[in-house]
């Protein structure tokens, strides 16, 4: 994102961060419903995790596309990051994995892997996550794990990204950590958002009911503008103002 919304300095000033945003799902699980146009309190799901992933200083990010393409990109194409549409989606989730990687490229100290369907996940989250990659005092890899249980976003070393990208086609981020468990750290955690995600029908209606929140099936094209906003209610900003920024302002008010 070529650090557009980057809280200068500290954490982030010698370090460079990179991230793949997975929005290439069918959601068939959830009836054939795109994942990423989950609306969490009337904004799609993939709208916060960009300004999340800005919030936290995350310096480029790359969104990969696959089915519902052309309901996805209109609202990603307001943010200043890189669409890379996987044009055979059906191959699965390491296919999308793998032509984010290679967009990525191996010029960031580490690589956030992080997916559409985690409705918690902000940008506090993923800023304590960069904290304890660069606090860690071995490997390659670092995973949050809640109670023992693995959760998302992970992130990798630049170096693991460059030796991904150097294999062969058929080498994933999961499969280097299959094949890989020494170089993996584990970065323990109370905190359930990274273990909180949305796959089915009934997932949506347990999370609205344990957090008394409003999480729905995504609306109306119709009624959703270019950048992402549930126009029923929120303020559009001026012209002049980018989209993303308008965005942020009104997640914040509401935080």
């Amino acid at each position: 994102m070529g650090c557009i919304l980057k809280q200068g300095g500290g954490l982030y000033s010698r370090m460079r961060v990179g991230a793949v945003l997975l929005a290439a799902g069918q959601g068939s699980r959830m009836g054939n419903q795109p994942k990423a146009l989950l609306n969490f309190q009337g904004i799609p799901l993939i709208n916060r995790h960009l300004i999340a992933l800005s919030g936290a200083g995350v310096d480029e990010v790359i969104v990969v596309t696959g089915y519902y393409h052309e309901r996805i990109e209109p609202l990603v194409e307001q943010f200043p990051v890189q669409i890379i549409r996987n044009l055979k989606p059906e191959d699965g989730q390491p296919s999308s994995v793998r032509l984010g990687i290679e967009a990525i490229g191996n010029k960031y100290d580490a690589v956030i892997m992080m997916l559409c369907d985690q409705p918690l996940v902000n940008a506090e989250d993923i800023t304590s996550l960069i904290a304890a990659f660069k606090k860690r005092l071995k490997g390659d890899v670092l995973i949050p794990r809640v109670q023992g249980q693995r959760g998302n976003p992970i992130i990798f070393s630049g170096s693991v990204i460059e030796r991904m990208i150097a294999d062969d086609k058929n080498m994933y981020c999961r499969k280097f950590i299959d094949q890989n468990p020494a170089l993996v750290e584990y970065f323990e955690t109370t905190n359930d958002h990274y273990i909180v995600d949305i796959d089915t029908l009934e997932d949506i209606e347990t999370f609205n009911q344990k957090t008394g929140w409003s999480l729905e099936l995504p609306v109306d094209a119709l009624i959703v503008d270019a950048r992402g906003i549930n126009s029923d209610n929120i303020t559009h900003p001026s012209d002049s103002e980018p989209a993303y920024l308008a965005l942020r302002r009104q997640l914040s008010s509401h935080s």
